[in-house]
């Protein structure tokens, strides 16, 4: 008796998004899925899925993206396939060897941070100079800026519901009375304090927009310049004060340390000067 074909349908891909939503797996993780997804259906132009034509994306993948996206992919399609009860078509991820220093190039440093700041300020774009302090000040994601309500400025702490977890996030209080006079001038009396004109709560595209309008003025690379760098910043600067991972992992809403850990990964340069000051070649 012959095989009946696997396909991979659009119904199921909807199927299988709805039942992430219902697992209450993140919004961003579940859009990403499901886009992945839909690359994988118009790739496929109506072929069945096998084995060696998923190897064949596979390879089609590494000639388009870097290691880490497709293995991000790839885990969207695996997710699909052990939905669909298809186990024997999972493919492994790309073997990715582990890096102990992160690419300066890539991570934005303080002076950089104050410098988009000022650059925001100077440029009459008080909202964007607030946005930028706020999520790098408490290290929230930028899907979580919504949590950051005008109740939480006067309690001087909001709680966060992410991923299907709740915790608690401090306000500074130099942060807070720098939002005040904001949100009194805002008229806002309840709610997200950073909403768009029609008063949704701005989301990622919103920021990454208005943040990447900063960078010539602002004398910074471009690729270093997106919401989720503020976040490790926080990171690594709690890290160097605290040096407690643990809680920093908290903070961050982190199940795994090992997350934290990449967040807090210093540069080669700052490893070759610690090595320099330890003080142990003799001349």
């Amino acid at each position: 008796m012959e095989e009946k074909k696997k396909i991979l349908t659009l119904d199921l891909i909807k199927s299988y998004t709805d039942d992430l939503w219902e697992q209450e797996r993140a919004e961003n993780t579940i859009h990403k899925y499901q886009h992945d997804l839909q690359m994988l259906h118009q790739w496929l132009d109506g072929r069945a899925l096998s084995k060696p034509v998923l190897m064949q994306w596979k390879k089609h993948l590494t000639m388009l993206y870097a290691a880490a996206s497709v293995n991000s992919m790839l885990a969207a399609v695996n997710g699909c396939l052990k939905y669909a009860g298809w186990r024997e078509l999972m493919v492994r991820p790309l073997k990715i060897q582990k890096s102990i220093f992160c690419d300066e190039n890539k991570e934005m440093s303080k002076e950089e941070y104050i410098r988009l700041v000022k650059t925001a300020k100077k440029e009459g774009n008080e909202r964007m100079a607030l946005v930028l302090q706020t999520i790098c000040a408490t290290g929230i994601r930028v899907s979580e800026l919504r949590f950051i309500t005008v109740e939480s400025v006067r309690t001087g702490y909001a709680k966060i519901s992410n991923k299907g977890k709740l915790r608690t996030i401090f306000l500074p209080d130099k942060l807070c009375r720098l939002l005040k006079p904001y949100i009194k001038k805002q008229r806002y009396s309840t709610g997200s304090v950073f909403v768009t004109r029609t008063g949704k709560p701005l989301d990622r595209s919103n920021i990454w927009r208005d943040m990447k309008k900063l960078c010539k003025n602002a004398k910074i690379e471009a690729e270093k310049v997106f919401p989720h760098n503020l976040r490790h910043l926080f990171a690594r600067v709690y890290y160097s004060i605290e040096k407690d991972i643990s809680r920093l992992a908290d903070i961050l809403g982190h199940a795994n340390i090992g997350t934290t850990r990449i967040y807090i990964m210093e540069s080669g340069k700052v490893h070759a000067r610690q090595m320099e000051q330890m003080g142990l070649v003799i001349t």
